[in-house]
């Protein structure tokens, strides 16, 4: 089954990554894409507005939010509120599930985070020497250096069932699928943490 995917990412750095993961849905046909695409929503439009469209045109009808997490993506505006609206529970739009990608521009080190109930077996046996995820928020910002508070604290929590991948290992459809699935089953048992407040501004 397909599932209906929004992914969140900083258009001006990460368009290429983001055209890369397209391609690669259109060959195995993945998820069905429900993204924002450059050009799609005015940036002249108030701040509001743009949220409203974010959360009600495209949000709506997705239930997993990809984030291509690149070296300045904790420093967009949109990207923060696609996130916050993605774990909105609400009437109309429903909490979606969350899987966090780490591109190669940030060379990650520590790059996996497991969080779904056989989810493991997707890096097995190839990944030596694991390690179990962070728990203090120091241990995640030196882990995911590139990451928001908003992620950190939504990764520290374990309830939140937040997982963080890598771009090679989405590079394999089967493994992409297999994220995609345990994300969408598991996001109406996601508790999210709300403590950090929106971003007004993207950040230099």
């Amino acid at each position: 089954m397909q599932h209906k995917v929004f992914i969140s990412y900083h258009h001006g750095n990460d368009q290429r990554d983001k055209e890369k993961l397209i391609k690669l849905n259109d060959e195995h046909e993945i998820f069905i894409d429900r993204s924002v695409d450059t050009g799609d929503i005015d940036e002249n439009l108030p701040p509001e507005k743009i949220r409203e469209k974010i959360r009600d045109e495209y949000l709506r009808d997705s239930t997993v939010t990809i984030v291509l997490l690149g070296k300045e993506t904790m420093k967009r505006k949109h990207v923060d509120w696609e996130l916050y609206s993605s774990m909105i529970d609400g009437t109309i739009n429903k909490k979606s599930g969350i899987l966090i990608v780490c591109l190669e521009s940030i060379r990650p080190h520590y790059k996996i985070t497991v969080s779904h109930e056989g989810e493991l077996k997707l890096y097995q046996p190839t990944t030596a020497n694991w390690v179990p995820g962070p728990q203090t928020v120091a241990e995640c910002k030196r882990r995911h250096p590139f990451a928001s508070m908003r992620m950190i604290r939504n990764i520290l929590k374990p309830e939140a069932l937040i997982s963080v991948t890598d771009w090679k290992t989405i590079q394999e459809p089967h493994k992409l699928r297999t994220l995609i699935e345990l994300t969408f089953k598991d996001r109406h048992n996601c508790k999210y943490d709300f403590t950090e407040p929106m971003m007004s501004y993207n950040r230099s």
